[in-house]
Formats: structure tokens, C-alpha cells, sequence
């Protein structure tokens, strides 16, 4: 049975809830998944950290753990992940609704886990591929606002890479064979993300005797724990969209009233 009925759409903040739930729920799982795979890395890397203390001078921005106990970063981690799950559940409602009205769609399960998808695709997997986190002891302190920037600076453009990749397969007619439009599709990605490859700095600070699999190992849990967030609240998210009645109204624009669709007058 359809958690809303067609004759009575989900209005706006309805959804809006709908995605800070799946993105809490979806959060805490990143926490659980960061805590037992990245927090082990996170302590060797601390003990290099620690060692080097005692050899030879370290970086002075790589002593949280001397102001917040170990026992207290690890509840800061399901605070972090559940609060920053939340948020990204809220902006992917809301561009969800701002979407849905300008593409609409029959499977609004299938629109959320694509949005989603391209969420994940742009704001994680592109600027991982050039700025992948390090663990504690890794970088240069005086370059911190400058690799702070150009992070951002590329989560921008993957974002618009993606974009990019959507209108290119828009862009091709209907009826072409799939290659066609997926071909545009990754032709306008790549031409934007490899822009910001190139454009933006490269930041080369791994000590030469820091273990590479240690370094591999954290980086990799980093990349999982943003992975499993974004994957989870898509599934979350699009599967309260598809409890809606197939077909259903798109969203609206305005909070409090209804999605206008099928089952209610379309506002002009």
C-alpha cells in the first residue's frame, strides 16, 4: 500500500523529511563503517605520528588528539557522519524537487537513485581522484588553506562535470543507439573533470618513509565511508519515493502544498 495516497501527494517538506531521515540513517551507517575500517588506520598512523615525536619534529596542526581523547573522536565520528548524512539527505530532497519539475519523470524511486548517484560521482569520486585524503602526519601545514580551496574548487566542478555529462546525453535524439548518448554523456564529463585536473594544483606531501599501505589502507576506508553514505541514502531515499503511486505528481515548488500532478489541479 502507497505511503501516500495519488489523490493527496507529498507535499514539499514531506520530502524534505523524507531525505534528512535517509540521510541520518544513512550517516550513522557511514559512522559504523568508518569506525571499523578507517579508526585502525587512523591509530597506526597516530602511533607514526607519535614515534616521530620523539625523533624529530612533526607538523604542529597533527595533535588534535592531544586536546580530544581518542574515546571522544570516535563519538565525534557518528556525531560528524550522522549530522553531515543529514545535511547532504536535505540538500539531496531539495534538489530532487527542483529536478523533478524540470525533468519530470514516471519512476521517481529510480530519479532519487540517480541524483544520488551523480551526488556520489561528482562531490566524492572526482576529487578523490586527485586529492585523496591522508591519515594524521600527512601534509604540509602551511599549504592547509590552499588545498583547502582547491578541494572545494574541484567538488564544484565535479558537480558541474556531472551536469555536463547529463546534458550531453540529453542532448543527443531519443531514438540513437544507447552508444550514442552515453558516449556524449562521458564526453561532456571527462572534458569538464579533466579541466580540473589539469587547472588545479597538485599537492605532492607524503613523507618518502610514511608506509604506502598504510596510506592506501586509510585512503580506501575514506573513500568507503563516503561510498557507503551516498549509496545508502540513495537506496534510503528512493525507496520512500517509490512507495508513492506510480505516475504520481512531480514536486512542487512551494512548502506546505502539494506535489501538482496527476491526482491535482496543476498550479498555473
Amino acid at each position: 500500500m502507497p505511503l501516500t495516497p495519488a489523490h493527496n501527494p507529498p507535499t514539499f517538506v514531506t520530502v524534505l523529511i523524507r531525505g534528512l531521515l535517509a540521510g541520518l540513517v544513512a550517516g550513522l551507517l557511514a559512522g559504523g563503517f568508518g569506525y571499523l575500517v578507517g579508526e585502525p588506520r587512523i591509530d597506526a598512523a597516530i602511533a607514526i605520528e607519535e614515534a616521530a615525536t620523539h625523533t624529530g619534529p612533526v607538523a604542529d596542526d597533527h595533535h588534535a588528539e592531544d586536546l580530544v581523547g581518542r574515546d571522544g573522536q570516535r563519538f565525534g565520528l557518528f556525531l560528524a557522519t550522522g549530522l553531515f548524512g543529514t545535511a547532504m539527505g536535505g540538500l539531496l530532497a531539495t534538489a530532487y524537487v527542483l529536478l523533478r519539475r524540470r525533468f519530470p519523470a514516471a519512476d521517481d524511486g529510480r530519479s532519487a537513485l540517480l541524483l544520488a548517484g551523480g551526488a556520489l560521482l561528482g562531490v566524492v569520486l572526482v576529487p578523490f581522484g586527485k586529492y585523496p585524503a591522508n591519515p594524521p602526519a600527512v601534509g604540509n601545514p602551511d599549504t592547509i588553506d590552499q588545498r583547502t580551496v582547491a578541494y572545494l574548487a574541484l567538488v564544484v566542478l565535479g558537480l558541474v562535470a556531472v551536469w555536463a555529462g547529463t546534458l550531453g546525453y540529453r542532448s543527443v535524439r531519443a531514438d540513437a543507439p544507447p552508444w550514442q548518448r552515453y558516449g556524449a554523456a562521458l564526453g561532456g564529463f571527462a572534458l569538464v573533470a579533466g579541466v580540473g585536473y589539469v587547472v588545479l594544483p597538485s599537492f605532492q606531501e607524503v613523507p618518502d618513509d610514511f608506509p604506502a599501505t598504510l596510506l592506501w589502507n586509510f585512503r580506501l576506508a575514506s573513500l568507503g565511508t563516503q561510498v557507503v553514505l551516498w549509496v545508502a541514502v540513495g537506496l534510503l531515499f528512493s525507496a520512500l519515493m517509490s512507495r508513492r503511486t506510480g505516475g504520481g505528481p512531480r514536486p512542487g515548488d512551494r512548502a506546505g502544498e502539494p506535489l501538482s500532478g496527476q491526482g491535482t489541479p496543476a498550479r498555473p
